[in-house]
């Protein structure tokens, strides 16, 4: 008071002072008021007055007690009781959905999800017999209380004192909150609280924590809303949640045609989702059937509602259980390579952007630009050729295991070795950690019935098999990996990463990488011409033996490469001939002249982001390599000098359909317009000019010609082989479509023997070649019908590129033999001997 006074002064002091005494002189008169009424009704002396008072104090420190704990429930006061959901929660609550993943032609490609659901917005769409099986099982009083059944309270109390769960007296509001807002399954001290970690008292409080947000739900939504809501939340089991999900996957129906046998199956099911699950019982006589049993119970529950007449429940109960099953998963449908690369490239993308995105919860739609049609026809040339292909393979190789070193001789315990790595040998090694021989006794002797794709049929087959046997079977597998873009977009129309997702995760487009052989070739050509050396196609150079000085591991050695066929022609020829013969000799002298330096330095600035070295056979394709890559890097090529990143989503939306994030093409120009033109045209004499390529529009490729110029080029390309036949590579342009293909072991030692069988020509070509008379095909796919190239123009392209009296190019060239294009083209070649000395003398150094 004496601090007081200080600050206000005495006067003001003597003010307040005196106000107060007044306050306090009413207060006490009318408490005094208060009593002396209290005195005239109530008899203190009566013998029933103390215990009155006494459940009156009672009552109110209980009032009170509840109170606070309410106060401490809904506000968490001091971490005691773990967080509540607040307002924008309850008014906008958030339920793990299912994220949609469309093509760009609109058809549905598959889900993410770690709970399968997507959530029906609409009252009206769901089956009336729903609400009244619902409503009839679980709350019978539902549309009468305000979220809480205060006459089930009795239940709710002695299922606790016994320790367990009466049931009862949680309505369908509460549930809806223990669905919603996970309110038991929290983990952590701020979600738990303090007191949520002592037994028993922890399921007082989530019980109350239910009661409390029911009751606020209950404020928020209609009954009806609630009733969508918690249908849109519950686990039916088959990893099916939501009614909507639930409906398709039993009965391959929506809610709203559910009939009122299936909608009580479904609200029967919620009470234990493995015990009452229909399709445990198919084909079980009814007595053992506890699913048809439940949904019995339900119908009589109704019947006791007053939903249906027991007449309809007696013929209706007798009825058993028809099921027309649709289970759903994550990698149905086609395109499921794809489905991973797009799971990773939207995580990494919202870790750039420090965005929380959980695509197996957000209920994402993302829209990419894969083609549908264009990726079942990947999917099918590739398996169909592949089939094709194994076959030949396991003939060539017949009995003999086609692991085999550069020698030839097969590698000594190369199965044990790829055993050690699977889980099964490091759990069977956890199991027996000094039993090296009951391990292998395991690997090698216990067999067991299993489910392997097949050799010999689409789709697979069962076998019985110990875990070696597996190991030998799969690894003599030939893998394959197609990917198909748009060189102006970078759209990616279709992607296939192995044979079957189901059996090979392994993606071969972007997560594999191995050395890409001649298909890097281009690369070395386009730093001839656009570099420095300033070269054209016709730059003249001699098919010899080429050796270099090189140094690999501290170690001095000479570099001798060879040709594909092993022979040299002797033959002066111009760049634009050894490009589509891919002469290595030539590649290897021309890579010297330029530099390695320079190559590297083109390959990446056009898209190979893998790591390089400058060094001598960098332009034979020595580094490994991605597919994906590869093929991003060609698009120069037909974009006339401009690079476009490949491209896989046009747009991510959120759950209500708002854009999150619109995608636009990255692209920039990476050589001249003149040298992207001179070196696809060079890459058209690999089809046209007698090049190993030339075998694409052979036979059922003929639909492959420019319908209005057959002999018009309307393809460029280049094949791929790398050493001992262990990568075939195939990369095709059009005018508007650039598809590569890799084939190979899954290991590099698993190859053909010899390049009759094992070179890009014979492997990856076929593939490439079923997949594009597929689309060309296919009228809805009219707009990839081959159009020719438009002609190099010698008024705009200043450099020579006809290198005519060099080489034949007779228009019917498709309809002969390599061999007999090749001794066409030598007897050319000496009779033109003159001109092309002559020409080679003036050639720039």
């Amino acid at each position: 008071m004496a601090g007081l006074k200080k600050i206000l002064g005495a006067s003001k002091f003597s003010k307040l002072e005196a106000k107060y005494h007044d306050v306090e002189q009413i207060v006490q008169l009318n408490w005094q008021k208060v009593e002396a009424w209290y005195d005239s009704k109530v008899d203190k002396e009566s013998k029933y007055y103390r215990p009155i008072v006494r459940l009156w104090k009672i009552a109110g420190k209980t009032v009170l007690y509840i109170g606070i704990y309410l106060f401490v429930i809904n506000t968490n006061f001091l971490f005691l009781t773990g967080e509540m959901p607040g307002v924008d929660e309850l008014q906008n609550p958030k339920l793990s959905q299912a994220s949609e993943i469309y093509a760009a032609d609109g058809v549905l490609l598959g889900k993410f999800f770690a709970e399968n659901r997507t959530p029906i917005r609409d009252f009206k769409k769901i089956s009336p017999y729903l609400v009244k099986a619902l409503v009839a099982t679980e709350d019978s009083r539902f549309y009468e209380h305000t979220g809480i059944d205060f006459q089930a309270w009795a239940g709710v109390a002695v299922g606790m004192i016994k320790g367990g769960d009466r049931g009862g007296g949680s309505t369908i509001s509460q549930q809806l909150a223990k669905n919603l807002f996970k309110t038991r399954v929290k983990k952590g001290f701020f979600k738990t609280g303090l007191l949520g970690y002592i037994p028993g008292l922890s399921k007082l409080i989530y019980k109350s924590k239910e009661w409390v947000t029911a009751i606020k739900l209950e404020r928020f939504y209609t009954k009806d809303e609630i009733i969508l809501w918690y249908l849109n939340t519950v686990d039916y089991g088959n990893n099916a949640y939501g009614i909507k999900v639930a409906a398709k996957t039993y009965f391959s129906t929506s809610p709203d045609s559910l009939n009122i046998q299936e909608a009580a199956i479904l609200i029967g099911l919620q009470k234990a989702t493995t015990t009452y699950n229909p399709s445990r019982y198919e084909g079980k006589p009814l007595n053992e059937n506890k699913a048809w049993k439940r949904r019995n119970v339900v119908l009589s529950q109704m019947v006791k509602m007053g939903y249906l007449k027991p007449a309809a429940y007696d013929s209706i109960s007798a009825l058993p259980i028809v099921l027309k099953p649709n289970l759903e998963s994550p990698f149905d449908g086609t395109g499921n390579y794809f489905k991973v690369a797009v799971a990773k490239y939207i995580q990494e993308w919202a870790k750039e952007n420090e965005m929380e995105i959980d695509l197996y919860r957000d209920g994402l739609k993302i829209y990419t630009t894969i083609d549908s049609k264009m990726q079942m026809h990947a999917e099918e040339a590739v398996s169909d050729g592949m089939r094709n292909l194994q076959k030949t393979f396991d003939n060539h190789w017949a009995n003999q295991n086609p692991w085999v070193d550069e020698h030839g001789v097969e590698i000594p315990g190369f199965i044990d070795t790829v055993a050690k790595r699977t889980e099964y040998y490091k759990a069977l090694k956890k199991r027996f950690p000094a039993r090296e021989d009951s391990v292998w006794y395991y690997m090698k002797n216990v067999k067991r019935d299993m489910w392997v794709y097949s050799r010999n049929a689409v789709g697979e087959e069962k076998r019985t098999m110990s875990a070696i046997d597996s190991i030998q079977y799969y690894k003599k597998f030939l893998q394959a990996g197609m990917m198909s873009l748009d060189p102006y977009t970078g759209g990616i129309k279709a992607w296939v990463g192995g044979l079957d997702f189901n059996y090979f995760k392994y993606d071969h487009v972007k997560q594999g990488k191995r050395q890409p052989g001649s298909t890097f070739k281009p690369f070395v050509y386009t730093a001839a011409i656009d570099g420095p050396k300033d070269l054209s196609p016709c730059y003249m150079m001699k098919d010899e033996p080429f050796e270099i000085e090189v140094e690999e591991k501290g170690e001095k050695k000479m570099w001798r490469p060879s040709n594909a066929d092993g022979t040299f022609s002797y033959s002066m020829m111009p760049i634009k001939r050894a490009l589509a013969k891919s002469i290595n000799s030539i590649t290897a002298k021309l890579t010297n002249e330029v530099g390695p330096d320079t190559v590297m330095y083109y390959a990446q600035k056009m898209g190979i982001k893998s790591p390089l070295k400058a060094v001598a056979s960098i332009g034979l394709g020595s580094f490994d390599v991605s597919l994906y890559e590869m093929i991003g890097a060609y698009t120069a090529f037909v974009n006339e000098g401009i690079h476009v990143e490949p491209m896989l989503i046009t747009e991510i939306k959120d759950q209500n359909g708002k854009s999150i994030q619109k995608f636009e093409p990255v692209s920039y120009r990476v050589i001249k317009k003149e040298s992207a033109q001179l070196v696809r045209s060079m890459l058209e004499g690999v089809v046209y000019e007698g090049g190993t390529g030339s075998s694409l529009l052979w036979n059922e490729g003929e639909v492959l010609y420019d319908r209005k110029n057959r002999y018009a080029p309307a393809h460029a390309a280049k094949t791929g082989t790398t050493s001992n036949h262990s990568d075939g590579w195939f990369i095709g342009m059009t005018h508007n479509l650039i598809t590569g293909v890799w084939v190979g072991g899954d290991d590099r030692s698993i190859h053909f023997r010899s390049g009759a069988l094992g070179e890009g020509s014979k492997t990856a070509l076929p593939l490439y070649k079923r997949y594009l008379v597929k689309v060309v095909n296919d009228p809805s796919l009219s707009n990839y019908i081959p159009v020719a190239f438009d002609k190099l123009d010698k008024r705009v392209v200043k450099k020579d590129f006809n290198c005519q009296g060099s080489y034949s190019t007779l228009p019917d060239s498709l309809q002969v033999s390599d061999s007999e294009l090749d001794s066409l083209n030598s007897l050319l070649e000496n009779q033109n001997g003159a001109n092309a000395d002559s020409s080679a003398q003036n050639q720039p150094k």
